[in-house]
């Protein structure tokens, strides 16, 4: 039973490197296409969304290396630096419209999502000064003041942690009530 158990859980690992070699392109309708054969060349390059990754490099153990073979320069020099891609194509390079305009809802969102949490911010900061002014009128009125300890015992504050709870409420509505 165990040996059945561990096949099928071998099996389930090993499914995804099937998927591994996928091809995926829009066509022409932009519908997405998965396969692994390449796409017909009437595909655009900008189109093709997932290549394979290339095979990994098998090594010959059996002949040396001839004089000029490119694993003998690699091991005398230093591996030389990619050409550098462009990030973003030129304005003038053909650049899609409806690429432009995914950019333009993307920023719009994301102008509009840093707008809510400002507006959050500026509530929280508001509740936090009428809290602070309201505790601090409670101070300043000269009313004994009660705390809960930990153990759920009340204790009334003595002068010091009274000057010291003033001290926090005045530095909290100079920092929140502008």
């Amino acid at each position: 039973m165990k040996l059945a158990q561990l096949l099928v859980i071998g099996s389930v690992f090993l499914l995804p490197l099937g998927a591994h070699a996928q091809w995926q392109w829009l066509d022409k309708d932009n519908k997405k296409v998965f396969s692994d054969q390449a796409p017909p060349p009437d595909i655009p390059e900008k189109n093709i969304l997932r290549r394979p990754s290339p095979p990994p490099k098998r090594l010959n153990f059996s002949a040396p290396p001839a004089a000029g073979d490119a694993t003998d320069t690699a091991a005398a020099s230093p591996p030389a630096a990619p050409a550098p891609v462009p990030a973003v194509p030129a304005k003038g390079a053909g650049v899609d419209k409806e690429l432009e305009e995914k950019a333009r809802k993307a920023e719009e969102a994301e102008k509009a999502k840093q707008a809510a949490e400002a507006q959050k911010i500026a509530q929280a900061k508001a509740e936090n000064c009428n809290r602070a002014r309201q505790g601090k009128a409670t101070m300043d009125s000269g009313i004994r003041v009660a705390r809960v300890n930990a153990q759920g015992e009340r204790i009334i504050m003595d002068d010091e942690a009274r000057a010291n709870e003033q001290k926090r409420l005045d530095s909290v509505i100079a920092a929140d009530c502008k």
